[in-house]
């Protein structure tokens, strides 16, 4: 269920709907992480695969994750934007 809202949602001129709309799509983005990994490894492990593009994959898609993650905490102006 999401988030009530108490007004009108407007990505453009409110700050704490923009940051929670980031937050949002960052926990989408690890969930979809995860869950293709964990099922790669476990394929990997089950199956006894020589995937050597396995550990890129992973290191690749979890600094994708770490920036993303640097982006919503320090980098991202949420503040009120004057229309």
């Amino acid at each position: 269920m999401p988030p009530r809202w108490p007004r009108e949602p407007d990505r453009q001129s409110d700050p704490e709907y923009r940051r929670l709309d980031d937050l949002m799509n960052f926990a989408i983005h690890v969930g979809i992480y995860a869950a293709t990994n964990s099922g790669l490894w476990f394929v990997h492990i089950l199956k006894s695969t020589q995937w050597s593009w396995l550990l890129w994959v992973n290191g690749i898609w979890f600094g994708i994750l770490a920036l993303h993650f640097i982006y919503i905490k320090a980098i991202a102006d949420y503040t009120t934007i004057k229309t």
